[in-house]
């Protein structure tokens, strides 16, 4: 790498560290002509599917709109920002290794409404009614009602820990 102060042609590398969840790499450097330091990252340069939204056109993945639609369902809600990043990149994960160019804005949607059920019922349902779009107060009965149901049916399963 270049020295960015004499433009000499190496530099030695003095540490290295993962940042970002092991994401990314930060390294401190030294150049051996002129002695400064400075710091580089290092990120893998990995494409994510183009997304079909419902009218047809196709638009780049958006991070940054993935949390802030999690966040404003979470908003006021008792989870913690790690918990929110960590299902963003999950969903970031499963986007990556779908294997496909493009992918429907629903199945977005739906990792979004997997993690959400997840993390809070509450947020689930809000995030529910905006993306399958409620028209009315019996559409949330429904939904609260199938999150009763399920509730129900996962504390009724059998515990399988040894005593």
């Amino acid at each position: 790498m270049y020295c960015p102060f004499c433009n000499a042609g190496d530099t030695k590398v003095i540490d290295s560290r993962l940042i970002r969840e092991g994401n990314q790499t930060r390294r401190r450097r030294e150049c051996p002509d002129c002695k400064e330091r400075f710091t580089t990252y290092e990120a893998a340069e990995l494409s994510l599917p183009r997304i079909i939204k419902r009218d047809g056109r196709r638009s780049p993945f958006n991070e940054d709109k993935l949390r802030a639609g999690m966040l404003r369902a979470m908003e006021k809600r008792p989870v913690s920002v790690e918990q929110i990043e960590t299902a963003i990149v999950r969903i970031i994960r499963k986007a990556m290794t779908s294997g496909e160019r493009e992918i429907p804005s629903s199945q977005v949607g739906e990792w979004v409404m997997e993690e959400l059920h997840q993390l809070d019922q509450v947020a689930y349902v809000r995030f529910a009614s905006v993306y399958r779009c409620f028209q009315d107060i019996d559409e949330f009965r429904r939904e609260i009602s199938r999150l009763t149901r399920y509730a129900k049916r996962t504390k009724a399963r059998p515990s399988h820990s040894r005593k």
